[in-house]
């Protein structure tokens, strides 16, 4: 399966404001691609558009090799994973798992061996006579996300499907998503606005901001060569650190970009000394936050065992071999 959204690129106007803008993109058959930006950066939005949700004002969109501009939602061959669940509270888990393929007047033994196959795999056997009143966040997900997948579509569209988690349920159903994606072979488009969601579960990652794609790559294209300083400070956490190249001793480059684990402390040499602001004690990794004249804040990502307290000098270096090089627009150049 192929579907790509490309030719003159999907467009969405609201009057004169453009939230999408020459959209050009391919994914191919079995991708894990997210698209991920700030809020307010068009990915929801053109999530919508190839779901048919929303109208594209220009360009177009093919699934699969067919123009779908015009197919109405339900024959686009997708299935939607809202932020929201959107269960039905009346129904029980069975009910919720196979209220589509009723509605879509699909056999009775054909709808039972789907549901209990997506039960199987999302382990909601135990579950399938609960309503979905009665079940926590993580069990909703897991429920919404079978509903998608008993009507074996050849596209997952997932949006923001973790948001309304807490921390342990957002790494456990991601890790659900992930070996789903394994046992399928599906096609999914993921939106998110959390890079570590995008890191730990793409193939592709789109980023996006102000309705444009910044760059396309895999994760470790984007945290190894961003193409500019939006996707290198967005792709890595804490966010990577900025400079004016003539303050840190590399005038050749406009901007200067150092993320906070290729920071090293240094007893004597290193371009950047300066007091400890706050330090963040994470267990395995410890975050130093060190005001640095003429540059500001500036964040090392360094070993647990390193003691560091807050007004407290410190020097740091940089590793040469992992420096990235911006120009006055801020686009990489080396």
């Amino acid at each position: 399966m192929r579907f790509c959204p490309e030719d003159l690129g999907p467009e969405q106007e609201f009057g004169d404001f453009h939230a999408l803008d020459n959209i050009n993109l391919e994914i191919q058959p079995g991708e894990f691609v997210v698209f991920v930006g700030p809020s307010g950066c068009g990915k929801s939005t053109l999530l919508r558009i190839i779901a048919g949700l929303e109208h594209a004002s220009g360009g177009e969109i093919t699934i699969a090799g067919r123009r779908v501009n015009e197919v109405e939602p339900s024959k686009r061959d997708i299935a939607m994973v809202f932020q929201s669940y959107a269960l039905y509270p009346h129904l029980d888990v069975r009910g919720n798992l196979s209220l589509g393929l009723k509605q879509a007047r699909k056999p009775v033994s054909f709808i039972e061996a789907q549901v209990q196959k997506a039960a199987k795999m999302l382990a909601l056997e135990e579950l399938l006579h609960q309503r979905s009143s009665q079940l926590s966040g993580g069990q909703r997900q897991r429920v919404a996300i079978g509903r998608a997948l008993v009507r074996e579509p050849q596209l997952f569209l997932l949006d923001e499907p973790l948001s309304n988690l807490d921390a342990a349920l957002r790494v456990n159903t991601r890790l659900e998503i992930a070996r789903l994606h394994r046992e399928t072979g599906k096609t999914m488009i993921y939106v998110t606005h959390d890079q570590i969601e995008a890191m730990t579960l793409a193939d592709k990652i789109v980023v996006m901001n102000k309705g444009k794609i910044e760059q396309i790559g895999s994760p470790m294209e984007l945290y190894q060569r961003p193409a500019n300083t939006f996707v290198a400070r967005f792709i890595g956490s804490p966010q990577m650190n900025l400079f004016s190249g003539s303050k840190v001793g590399m005038g050749q480059a406009d901007l200067v970009g150092i993320r906070p684990e290729h920071l090293t402390i240094s007893a004597d040499h290193g371009p950047l000394e300066g007091q400890v602001s706050h330090v963040e004690h994470l267990g395995a990794d410890t975050n130093i936050y060190v005001d640095v004249a003429d540059v500001g804040l500036v964040v090392a990502r360094v070993s647990g065992d390193v003691v560091a307290k807050p007004g407290q000098t410190l020097r740091l270096a940089m590793r040469p071999d992992m420096v990235h090089r911006f120009d006055e627009l801020a686009r990489r150049v080396s």
